[in-house]
């Protein structure tokens, strides 16, 4: 009987094999009805699986996961080809060693010239006929010396030299890890955690090297600054960002990232040769603009050309307008009142603890009349700041510039001074002071028993010589106390960003006499640690940008270690966390100045000078230092240079400060009339 019929008694016809049921013909066409009913509900169901497993992966090809995905392989594919450019790195480095360990040219080359100076001596005591005993005893002990050193063995022919190389894992050289492990080193930056601020940025209290992702560089909104005037770009240069921790405002974070992504440094641009057409230029100014002209045959110190002004600021209309270089589409305009203001602002901040320092002191040394030596000494504690626009970047093309822009009127120029190894005579106690074994590395005066001079100016270093050996420790606390100095300085004069490019670098560190490594470690190390004592006691100053280019001499992919890489190193080595956030990048110092002052922040660009005192120093002289560079980049002529700027020579703006080797504590003391 059909089951779906009941009660009444109606004949099955058939049963479903499927639920055992018998039923009459018309339940049973039901019954076939509902079951197509249920497969189409099924094959529907099918469907909506398949287009809901279509958007899926669409979406999952968009998605944050799979462009995390990408980065990943990038990461890779990017530390691959640094590795290998490393390791071919490493291997030129070992084989130029090699070449050098084995070869003498340079040394001969040295003896021939030492050679060539004894001639020229000879020859001019023939003529002059004012040799004595002792100058012909020295001339044959210097003789007897050359010949020794050329006939003497090359060590790696006595001892040769052996190979070491370090055994590399590279089951555990690179590995991927989950989200949730922990990462020592590393902290990558997401967009959602810049969000959050800049405290939200860290896991613990442990400093990080922060690798900021391109995608999330966009420049504040709020920022009226138009993106061709910040230089930005995608791909970020070598730059290595230290102490952003949860004390420091997003403010800060977000202009240090920033300047992460600049365009990228011109270095062999017109400013990295001679500068003879920059010299032109800036000589061409100031005579149209002010009458400027040498004084024939007068100098301030040897080398450096006295000049006057034949139409000095003063004598001006206050509201004329005047034109770097020339009056012409995109020059750097200012006007009379604007460069007699940035003449009010200078200040000199001295260490009135140094021996011997006192306003009558500086006033006589900043106009070059500095005595050799002890007086030379002194100048490292003294400190020169006044505003300071920039006019051209190290590529030397003009920064455009109109009366009604700020952003000059934020920058500073700090002139410090700093040790200065390169062996002349005007800082012979840089020698005799840090330096333990100088009787090793130069010739003798056998009257006076000091280094030899070669020249009016430079030291005879001898030609065979072994490596100078320091003092640290007097090293060290004189470039903390130098330290201190220009950043006390800077913040009294309320800079909230420190642009530096390195004191007492390049030439000065003491490379010729193979102790420049140490001093650049060293002088790394003093700034670290009067950030990290003293940070926590400034008033203004916000964050310090060191800006450090790599310069590759030979334009080779391969370059030897210097001052970025021995900062990074000691920054990274102590793992800094100090209370002001350090940047190191390889950057020209004026680009990264000119951007933070178009941030709106007071910057200071802190640059080294010389002992003489005198702003510029060689700036006519052919081969431009980094001050003389200076001198043709910026109004710093205008405005720290004593014949233009008479606020230079006025002692109500020299304040002396009390420095201690120790952390500074309590309330900072300016002292600006002690005379003592």
């Amino acid at each position: 009987m059909c089951v779906l019929c009941s009660p009444r008694q109606v004949v099955a016809i058939t049963s479903c094999k499927g639920c055992a049921k018998h039923l009459c013909r018309k339940h049973f066409n039901e019954h076939r009805e509902n079951l197509t009913k249920g497969l189409q509900n099924v094959i529907d169901l099918r469907d909506n699986v398949l287009q809901e497993l279509a958007r899926v992966i669409d979406s999952t090809l968009k998605s944050p996961g799979h462009n995390n995905a990408v980065a990943l392989l990038k990461q890779i594919d990017e530390w691959k080809t640094k590795t290998i450019e490393r390791v071919t790195q490493a291997a030129n480095d070992a084989c130029k060693s090699v070449e050098r360990l084995f070869s003498r040219k340079e040394e001969y080359d040295q003896i021939k010239q030492n050679i060539y100076q004894i001639t020229k001596e000879l020859k001019e005591q023939q003529e002059l006929e004012s040799f004595v005993e002792s100058d012909i005893d020295q001339w044959t002990n210097q003789l007897n010396q050359l010949q020794t050193d050329f006939n003497r063995p090359l060590k790696v022919e006595i001892n040769s030299p052996v190979l070491q190389i370090q055994t590399i894992d590279w089951n555990t050289i690179i590995k991927i890890t989950s989200s949730d492990e922990k990462q020592d080193k590393y902290v990558d930056l997401t967009k959602n955690q810049l969000e959050k601020g800049v405290s939200s940025l860290f896991l613990d209290e442990k400093p990080k090297e922060v690798i900021i992702p391109p995608s999330i560089l966009s420049t504040d909104g709020e920022l009226a600054i138009k993106s061709s005037q910040l230089h930005s770009q995608e791909k970020a240069y070598p730059s290595f960002l230290f102490g952003l921790n949860e004390s420091i405002d997003r403010e800060i974070g977000s202009l240090l990232k920033n300047l992460m992504y600049l365009a990228p440094m011109d270095k062999n641009g017109p400013m990295n040769d001679q500068c003879g057409p920059q010299t032109d230029q800036m000589e061409q100014f100031l005579s149209d603009a002010f009458g400027f002209k040498n004084i024939p045959g007068k100098y301030i110190v040897p080398g450096i050309k006295s000049f006057q002004l034949g139409k000095p600021l003063h004598s001006l209309n206050p509201n004329t307008q005047i034109h770097f270089p020339k009056n012409m589409e995109d020059s750097f305009t200012m006007t009379v009142q604007e460069i007699i203001d940035w003449q009010y602002s200078y200040k000199v901040y001295a260490d009135k603890t140094i021996k011997g320092i006192n306003k009558e002191f500086i006033n006589r040394a900043l106009q070059g009349q500095s005595q050799d030596g002890e007086e030379a000494f002194r100048m490292k504690y003294t400190v020169r700041i006044s505003k300071c626009p920039i006019l051209m970047e190290f590529d030397a093309k003009i920064i455009s510039r109109n009366v009604n822009e700020d952003w000059p009127n934020r920058i500073k120029l700090v002139s410090a001074i700093g040790i200065d190894f390169a062996g002349r005579k005007h800082d012979i106690n840089d020698i005799l002071y840090y330096i333990s074994n100088w009787k090793e590395l130069y010739y003798i005066d056998q009257r006076s028993n000091l280094p030899l001079l070669s020249n009016e100016r430079d030291f005879y270093t001898k030609a065979t010589r072994p490596r100078g050996e320091l003092y640290e420790e007097r090293v060290r606390s004189s470039l903390i106390r130098m330290a201190r100095l220009r950043l006390r300085a800077c913040d009294e004069e309320a800079v909230q960003i420190i642009v530096e490019t390195g004191i007492g670098l390049g030439v000065f560190s003491g490379s010729h006499i193979g102790i420049d490594v140490k001093v650049r470690a060293l002088s790394a190390e003093a700034i670290r640690i009067a950030l990290e004592q003293d940070g926590s006691l400034y008033k203004n100053i916000r964050a310090i940008v060191f800006a450090l280019p790599i310069f590759n001499k030979n334009k080779s992919k391969d370059r030897h270690l210097d001052a970025f890489d021995d900062f990074v190193n000691e920054f990274r080595r102590v793992q800094y966390n100090g209370p002001i956030p350090v940047l190191i990048t390889d950057q020209d110092m004026h680009r990264v100045t000119v951007s933070i002052a178009r941030h709106g922040f007071t910057v200071a660009e802190v640059n080294p000078a010389d002992s003489n005192g005198v702003f510029g120093s060689y700036w006519q002289n052919p081969g431009q230092s980094v001050h003389g560079k200076l001198a043709l980049t910026t109004v710093g002529l205008l405005v720290q240079h004593h014949l233009i700027n008479s606020s230079v020579l006025d002692t109500n703006n020299y304040h002396l400060l009390e420095i201690n080797e120790a952390p500074t504590l309590g309330r900072r003391i300016i002292v600006s009339d002690d005379n003592e």
